[in-house]
């Protein structure tokens, strides 16, 4: 290895100002992907959250302009604009211009923040490519003007406004030499971010107007989490009503709702100041050790638990709960910059002794609720430890005795899992071609006979029983449920590819909720995927064109102009109507093919549509499909 010949004190280099952040957004903002461009709005629209926290602001507008330009404004304090004493220039510039400066760090400006790292605004500042400020307050409008961080003008009076007018409107627009890849925002993933900010913000009206399109939706909610948890149970069967505690301990405030419902899975969000910690923390724990304890507690002291018996586990107690865990905590400690998990130790104390309390008393107040709660738990506990006989023999089976399950697993030579693929393929026609068309040293192919169990409405014992799932099991080799280990995960890319017509996207379906519910981490860590098989055939004067939507086929057809009545053009409609060189050379040569990655940006909207589209109630179901039956890309009639 060869070493840099002049490594001196020159060699270091010192970014200046917001140059650090140009250099590296995913460090500030994740990236510099759709996902990190929708970073930018949250940044934004937390510190107005922030201000609702400390009561001075109940209405936040948020405005996606023709352009892509953002605007978001809300009738908070506005930023102060007086020379601040320690820079000398105006403290609006230095909030926007300068990465750790904040009202949020002395304790004096906020109690309870989300954006405790003083970098969000500021951040956004350098990643856009024009940025601009407008302060209203004490009669007049101050504005700022911004370019890829840097001030264009001095902060300057543009207006007068009432005297009891107050805020601010923060007007970006990204900067395209950052975003490259010209990603857009979507609507639909603002919508469920802004939904679950109202929904932890208590009386705070979110208006999401979206100029491109002319749409726009306002969300408002007086009962907070609570109107959260009968929002997630609306398409089941709840046991009893809605349970809901508020306190404050030690400056740390804590708010719990929970509801019992016939799901089989367990449903239960965390937040912190506002913001979603995905991947829970302190809170979620204390919550979960909580209402396992008083489960098991309660039904001891009424008996409901024979002295022989072992205790309820936390998989017995979780299963058919849908919780929501809140808390507003003046020094959030967050595991990274994203703020998806809460780390801050005290909480998990707190929030136990809350939920214990407030859970126990509830519990004692509503026997007939603790009564059908003590009998799912018990019904769940058999159930799981039926499943766990059923997993074990599944576990047990080799890879080799999975051959002989019907849906026979063809292998791949290559033993390196971070290079091998495995095809879930729709039956044994197209399982078939796939053997035949695939490249043996790297992909394996799994067909599939029939449709497998709609595992949304079962138990892991009866989906465990599924001769479909057994062999998708062993042929993924990383286990299920508490045993789930993925590192045994035998490939790296599970490719889910089903014909383009009404059973394929059904059998589809299947599969993505088995994965959703059982198999998470899959998803978590990206190694689902859906293949893209082409729709038409197109062949003209022996040239043939392989074409993958309805808008491709007409377009191709327009392009032959008069030639179009000489050319055959063939609609795919199973992967089995396409020879073994037709398939590799369309949906599986790496160099060739396209594949969608599966990923869940919103727990909370998944868990309900999946609840929805699977679920026993058939009315939701029917509304959900006429609702949005015009946006469907591809439909077999």
């Amino acid at each position: 290895m060869t070493t840099p010949a002049n490594y001196n004190a020159s060699s270091i280099q010192i970014l200046e100002g917001l140059e650090a952040v140009r250099r590296r957004p995913g460090m500030y903002v994740g990236g510099t992907d759709q996902k990190a461009l929708h970073h930018l709005i949250y940044e934004v629209v937390d510190n107005s959250i922030d201000e609702a926290l400390a009561g001075v602001c109940n209405k936040i507008d948020v405005t996606i302009h023709p352009d892509s330009a953002i605007s978001v404004e809300d009738n908070g304090r506005g930023i102060p604009v007086e020379i601040h004493p320690e820079k000398k220039i105006s403290a609006l510039q230095v909030v926007m211009t300068v990465l750790h400066a904040g009202g949020k760090f002395g304790g004096g400006g906020y109690k309870v923040s989300g954006g405790l790292h003083g970098v969000g605004v500021s951040a956004v500042n350098a990643l856009s490519e024009w940025c601009e400020v407008e302060v209203t307050k004490s009669g007049l409008v101050h504005s700022q003007r911004y370019e890829r961080g840097i001030p264009m003008n001095e902060v300057h009076v543009i207006g007068k406004a009432k005297p009891e007018a107050h805020g601010t409107k923060t007007t970006f627009k990204f900067d395209p030499t950052i975003f490259k890849e010209s990603p857009e925002y979507r609507f639909e993933t603002l919508v469920q971010r802004f939904r679950e900010m109202a929904f932890v913000t208590r009386g705070v009206t979110i208006n999401l107007v979206d100029l491109r399109v002319d749409r726009a939706m306002t969300f408002y909610f007086e009962g907070g989490i609570r109107s959260f948890v009968r929002y997630l149970n609306k398409n089941r069967e709840n046991l009893h009503p809605v349970m809901y505690a508020e306190k404050q301990i030690e400056s740390i405030g804590v708010e719990v709702s929970i509801q019992y419902t016939n799901a089989f899975s367990e449903s239960v969000f965390s937040f912190a100041n506002t913001i979603n910690t995905i991947d829970g923390g302190t809170h979620m724990t204390g919550l979960r050790t909580a209402v396992t304890r008083v489960i098991n507690d309660y039904a001891r002291k009424n008996g409901l638990i024979k002295d022989a018996e072992s205790n309820f586990t936390g998989d017995d107690t979780r299963e058919g709960m849908t919780a929501i865990v809140s808390i507003k905590h003046p020094d959030p400690q967050f595991e990274s910059q994203t703020k998806v998990k809460l780390m801050n130790p005290e909480v998990q104390t707190i929030v136990t002794q809350v939920v214990s309390e407030s859970f126990g008393i509830f519990l004692e107040e509503n026997p007939q609720a603790a009564k059908a709660i003590i009998q799912k738990c018990l019904t769940s506990s058999r159930a799981r430890d039926a499943a766990r006989k059923a997993r074990d023999l599944v576990i047990r089976k080799s890879a080799l005795e999975s051959l002989t399950l019907p849906g026979k697993l063809a292998d791949c030579s290559d033993r390196d899992s971070s290079k091998t693929e495995l095809y879930i393929v729709e039956g044994d026609s197209a399982g078939g071609s796939a053997k035949q068309g695939r490249d043996r040293h790297f992909q394996a192919i799994l067909p599939l006979r029939g449709k497998i169990l709609n595992t949304e409405r079962a138990r892991l014992d009866k989906i465990l029983g599924n001769n479909e799932v057994k062999s998708l099991i062993s042929a993924l080799g990383m286990g299920i449920g508490n045993n789930m280990d993925i590192s045994g995960l035998r490939y790296s890319r599970i490719i889910i590819m089903t014909d383009a017509d009404v059973d394929g996207s059904h059998i589809r379906t299947l599969l993505l909720t088995f994965f959703f519910r059982h198999m998470p981490s899959l998803i978590d860590q990206g190694h689902l995927y859906i293949a893209q098989p082409p729709l038409y055939r197109l062949e003209h004067k022996k040239q043939a064109r392989y074409l993958y939507s309805d808008q491709e086929k007409d377009a191709a057809i327009l392009d032959l102009g008069k030639d179009s009545e000489k050319a055959s053009l063939q609609r795919y409609k199973g992967l089995g109507e396409m020879n073994p060189d037709q398939l590799w050379e369309t949906t599986m040569n790496p160099v060739n093919r396209t594949l969608l990655q599966v990923s869940v940006e919103d727990a909370a909207e998944a868990e309900r549509t999946f609840d929805i589209l699977m679920g026993d109630e058939v009315a939701p179901r029917k509304k959900f499909i006429t609702t949005h039956a015009k946006k469907v890309r591809n439909l077999d009639i």
